[in-house]
């Protein structure tokens, strides 16, 4: 539900007269339109002192972070990237509502240099609402590319308030912007006021004096926003300030007469509507300021942000380039992690193997004298958290190589690209956003940021669609089991397998899609266009910061998620084990062949005892009860665990296997991770793996996924679909593919 991006009560005073004298921090608001290079700016300023969360009363996220700047606290806010101020989708209203009602003593509005007077109108929004303002002219090194020069000095001058030059993505002229919000939180700048000709002018100062004049506007709204600007919004019928006003003044019947007799006679004097004039008014005011402004040299030349994209966005080389991209993806992220041996002699993935496996031999005698523990910290523990963590190089380097792509501008044109496909399956434009979040470049993303993505479609059928079919693509919980399986049994083609998995997720997902459509949301699709950013040179701060935040949440997923849910699995698959008199036959068994110095007979029996106790438990009871229906998709009782597991996070999948599998396999001497194992176990062969990873591709979203279905639905009845709709077509897509595979085996 929308929330109101105005508060009708009273803040306290505000007792920071001056900022710089008060022991409370600055606070700096940071707006700017997307792709103006506002989070650059931001990550500039505060470093890795960030931390993100949601506005209240929304589902916007927003970043916060700290600073200190010449012996002076500041704290930073990372507004939500918007085009204007009014009220029409969440990032707006977060955008308005914070610098409204919480007031901050800056507000920077980054701009792109190269894209001035479009960016410009935010700007001149901001400056309406009388709030200290400074102005970052970002990405001007793109702006000089280009043949702009760009006098700052005069742009300040026109406008009222500080305008620094910035180029976010090398930290030039921060320390620049860093000494603009001191003196304008020192002096409290005000911008100047925008005006709207003599006609608008002189309805708004009439409704201004009838707003001041209000006693219950007077006491509920003016200690928070000026009557010119309330004026401004009740001629625009803005939705949030009339309803507000509505709801407070006795007299908002009488006022609203005086908003529709000024309307009337600013439509007249124009012949034109009273929203387009003010609007043409703001760009107006925009246009002139650049055109006072900015200098086009004789050496301007040709874009060379056109110049690539004529070739990347074309229509039929893009789609080639893409594949191409996506499969070098690939083919890096094993070489780099798992092949080329360039850590001391070792893979990456080769080094996390051995730590995990030389903390397993460690413990090893515990299996003497305390069996229970030690099968807690071996196979609850190292085996199940171990498994999941042995594929951070991997996943690692796949966020590395999706930041640069990002941070480059490549991923923008993606969504070009895939546009025209998109229209044919039903979805609209840009339900691509939520696709590439959730995984659709390569891997690497996450269903919760997807579908929360799906908020910036009008059109409800749209949302919805999305919503069922972005669980499809290949999230970066699902890369542990694909690695796992792969690396058991496609070693030799490893990129080609990740490949194919990836069009096979971009074919389901288009798949549902148009049955949806057909059968379920019938309509009209609503048209997309999407701004294509300058390209850019990644700098090595963004892309590590990038990086480290994705891989820093999957290893604290490894942590706290995974652990505990492997560790209830554990306990299932642990008890209540066998009998009594079964336990003592096997344990007479085990001594008799170590009397015998047997090891290998007595390790033999060992295992068998583990897996009859596996076999007892209540996990494994489990198993064995889907076990007659799973079979014919090629999948046994622990399989059938650690799919269940699944559905709590997806990577629970690899560390219940890696459970299950230690758990009966208890060879000290003999190093071998779960892939290994797998293998080696003569009931698995290609066609069963690949059979479960197209349903491990498909299958049920985890448990966050499906809390956000709910929530951006409103209902469960949605979540509970597309738990039964994808676990179904799984498990159908999983069935053909080992029957027919197995005629051929």
């Amino acid at each position: 539900m929308r929330q109101s991006s105005l508060k009708s009560k009273k803040n306290p005073p505000d007792n920071r007269i001056n900022a710089l004298n008060s022991e409370k921090p600055i606070r700096i608001a940071i707006a700017g339109n997307p792709n103006a290079g506002k989070t650059s700016i931001f990550n500039d300023l505060t470093g890795t002192v960030q931390s993100v969360g949601n506005y209240p009363g929304v589902t916007v996220e927003i970043k916060k972070g700290k600073t200190n700047w010449k012996g002076v606290e500041l704290d930073i806010i990372d507004l939500p990237g918007t085009y204007s101020l009014m009220p029409f989708s969440q990032e707006e209203i977060v955008a308005r509502n914070y610098i409204i009602n919480e007031k901050p003593d800056v507000v920077i509005n980054v701009v792109d240099a190269s894209n001035l007077e479009r960016n410009l109108y935010l700007t001149v929004q901001l400056m309406e609402m009388g709030t200290p303002l400074v102005l970052c002219v970002n990405m001007i090194d793109v702006a000089e590319k280009k043949g702009f020069n760009i006098d700052v000095q005069k742009l300040s001058r026109l406008m009222g308030i500080q305008v620094v030059k910035t180029i976010g993505n090398k930290n030039k002229g921060i320390d620049d912007l860093l000494d603009a919000c001191l003196e304008v939180a020192k002096n409290k700048y005000i911008p100047r006021t925008v005006t709207y000709g003599h006609v608008v002018e002189n309805e708004v100062m009439v409704l201004a004096q009838n707003i001041s004049d209000d006693p219950d506007i007077k006491k509920e709204l003016l200690q928070n926003h000026q009557s010119r600007w309330l004026a401004v919004k009740l001629i625009e019928n803005d939705p949030e300030v009339t309803n507000l006003i509505g709801k407070i003044s006795k007299n908002s019947t009488e006022l609203f007469k005086v908003v529709q007799n000024s309307v009337k006679k600013i439509d007249d004097h124009y012949n034109e509507s009273t929203n387009t004039i003010i609007s043409e008014r703001r760009y107006g005011y925009a246009s002139g300021a650049v055109k006072s402004v900015v200098k086009v040299t004789e050496t301007s030349r040709q874009d060379m942000t056109n110049k690539i994209d004529s070739f990347i966005c074309n229509k039929f080389l893009g789609p080639l380039i893409l594949v191409f991209v996506v499969f070098s993806l690939f083919t890096a992220v094993f070489k780099i992690s798992d092949e080329w041996k360039w850590v001391f002699g070792f893979s990456p993935t080769e080094v996390i193997e051995w730590f995990f496996h030389g903390i397993s031999n460690l413990i090893h005698p515990l299996s003497y004298s305390m069996p229970v523990l030690h099968s807690l910290i071996n196979d609850g523990i190292i085996a199940g958290v171990g498994s999941v963590l042995s594929f951070v190089p991997m996943i690692g380097v796949m966020f590395l190589f999706i930041a640069l792509l990002e941070d480059w501008g490549y991923v923008a044109r993606v969504a070009f690209i895939l546009d025209r496909l998109l229209k044919i399956f039903g979805l609209q434009g840009k339900s691509i956003l939520a696709l590439i979040l959730a995984g659709g470049l390569g891997a690497g993303g996450c269903a919760v940021p997807g579908i929360m993505a799906t908020r910036t479609l009008r059109e409800e059928k749209d949302r919805l669609i999305t919503i069922l079919v972005t669980p499809f693509m290949n999230c970066g919980a699902k890369m542990p089991a694909y690695f796992m399986l792969i690396a058991a049994f496609f070693s030799d083609s490893k990129a080609l397998m990740l490949f194919i998995l990836w069009l096979i997720s971009w074919f389901m997902a288009l798949f549902a899609a148009i049955i949806l459509r057909k059968f379920l949301f019938k309509g009209e699709q609503t048209p997309f266009i999407m701004e294509l950013p300058p390209y850019h040179t990644p700098t090595l701060k963004g892309v590590l910061l990038h990086t480290k935040e994705r891989l820093w949440s999957y290893m604290k997923k490894a942590g706290t998620i995974i652990l505990g849910v492997n560790l209830i699995l554990w306990f299932l698959m642990y008890f209540p084990g066998i009998s009594e008199d079964k336990l003592t036959f096997y344990e007479k068994k085990i001594e008799y062949y170590r009397n015998l110095s047997d090891e290998k007979t007595m390790l033999s029996i060992k295992n068998e005892l583990t897996r009859e106790k596996l076999l007892n438990s209540f996990a494994g009871k489990a198993g064995e009860l889907l076990a007659p229906v799973s079979r014919l998709a090629g999948f046994d009782w622990e399989t059938n665990i650690a799919l269940i597991g699944g559905f709590a996070a997806k990577e629970v999948i690899v560390s219940t296997f890696g459970t299950a599998y230690s758990m009966g396999r208890l060879d000290p001497e003999k190093s071998e991770n779960i892939s290994d194992r797998l293998k080696n176990d003569p009931e698995w062969n290609k066609i069963k793996a690949f059979a479960l990873m197209i349903f491990i591709l498909i299958y049920a979203p985890c448990f966050a996924t499906l809390a956000v279905i709910r929530k951006e639905t409103g209902t469960w009845k949605w979540a509970a679909f597309s738990t039964i709709y994808s676990t179904s077509l799984a498990f159908l897509a999983a069935f053909l593919i080992y029957q027919l595979g197995s005629l051929f085996v």
